[in-house]
């Protein structure tokens, strides 16, 4: 079980704000590798043909799902990739996560059998979890959701907690993606203008100190949702239109699914 803080902060005032972080956090190691201090999240979110997961968002349900692949920076022939099933209960978020190369993936998505493919792995479970949501509720890729992180942890060990802030920038997305279009940037549009996205993440407190700042910058926890911010800004995805996310996916078109079908 894990709790999630979100907010809006204008670019404006990231400087300020970074500096007022500086004597509690430090970069992650995964961000502390990279030259800009931020590395490229790319995320492939799937959803039903009513949209079922946006409307969960946008009527504020209590529970709530979200299916999604996942990968970061850019691809070469042994990127792994990360099969992600992301449960909210009201408050506190669940997560299954699973790694494989991303040619695995592919070959399964093609047809290959997962119990082929998945001995070598490590977390088969989940990855069986990820693909018995695709298949029972014939979920389709609508959309590529892309920003760059900038990602810090408290210099204060507590693993226990995993106390981490994420600065997410660029927010941007790519309509009806194809399942190897994961790594590919085409036809993007932007949701938010000037506005990043500032995520607070625990598993059991969250630290006093970071209150006083968040007041200091006049920050309110609000629902800003990716998913919901990215399929808003594009005028080719309309969730009203419910059938149009099976006819435009690409993915139709790589396993020859007729459209009588899905009907």
């Amino acid at each position: 079980m894990r709790f999630e803080y979100k907010y809006f902060i204008h670019e404006s005032q990231l400087s300020a704000f970074k500096s007022a972080l500086q004597p509690f956090v430090k970069p992650d190691k995964f961000a502390a590798k990279q030259a800009k201090g931020h590395y490229t999240v790319r995320s492939i979110y799937f959803d039903t043909r009513d949209f079922d997961m946006y409307k969960t968002k946008v009527e504020h349900l209590p529970h709530r799902l979200k299916v999604r692949l996942r990968g970061y920076d850019f691809a070469n022939g042994s990127t792994p990739v990360f099969c992600e099933i992301k449960r909210k209960y009201e408050g506190p978020i669940v997560k299954n996560r699973a790694t494989l190369p991303f040619e695995t993936f592919k070959k399964i998505f093609k047809g290959a059998s997962i119990d082929e493919l998945l001995p070598v792995t490590d977390n088969a479970d989940n990855i069986r979890r990820f693909f018995y949501q695709i298949y029972k509720g014939q979920l389709r890729p609508c959309i590529n959701i892309i920003y760059e992180r900038e990602a810090y942890e408290s210099k204060i060990s507590d693993p226990e907690n995993g106390f981490r802030i994420s600065i997410d920038k660029n927010l941007r997305s790519v309509p009806y993606p194809g399942i190897d279009e994961l790594f590919e940037e085409r036809d993007i549009r932007f949701a938010t203008d000037g506005m990043m996205i500032l995520e607070i993440k625990f598993n059991k407190y969250c630290p006093v100190w970071i209150k006083p700042i968040l007041a200091s910058f006049d920050l309110v926890k609000v629902p800003a949702s990716k998913y919901v911010l990215c399929i808003d800004s594009q005028p080719g995805i309309r969730p009203d239109k419910r059938r149009e996310i099976y006819y435009k996916s690409q993915y139709i078109h790589h396993h020859s699914i007729s459209k009588d079908k899905l009907l």
